[in-house]
């Protein structure tokens, strides 16, 4: 069982940078996929940013491409996504979630992954 703890939400003016963390507990970090998502009220949960195992493979969704930035630290069981360029369009509820036994199609799909973190909140003022 892997518990997951965002970090890092706030409130940001647009063209500013915001860094979320999410950090894990129990299981075998190393064992598992990290993505990204957020759901913004009245929306979907949409794919945010992927990155595999080892942090070489790092896929991200297009509304987010040249301005956000996943990476992984094993030794401290982090995650990271670092945001710049915000815009009021990024104002959503970032959530971690982690996935074992994984597919490429798994990852933009919200319904595939095992564990999610309670989210976090994130604000773009226009």
């Amino acid at each position: 069982q892997v518990q997951l703890v965002e970090s890092g939400g706030g409130l940001v003016q647009a063209g500013g940078s915001l860094s979320l963390s999410c950090t894990a507990s129990g299981g075998t970090f190393g064992d598992h996929v990290i993505s990204w998502f957020r759901q913004a009220p009245g929306k979907e949960r949409e794919f945010v940013a992927f990155v595999g195992f080892s942090g070489a493979g790092r896929y991200y969704g297009d509304s987010v491409k040249g301005r956000f930035t996943i990476s992984r630290d094993n030794a401290k069981n982090t995650v990271y996504l670092q945001m710049s360029g915000l815009e009021a369009e990024d104002t959503a509820v970032y959530y971690c979630a982690a996935k074992g036994q994984f597919t490429m199609r798994d990852m933009p799909d919200a319904g595939a992954y095992e564990y999610w973190g309670q989210g976090t909140q994130v604000t773009v003022s226009s």
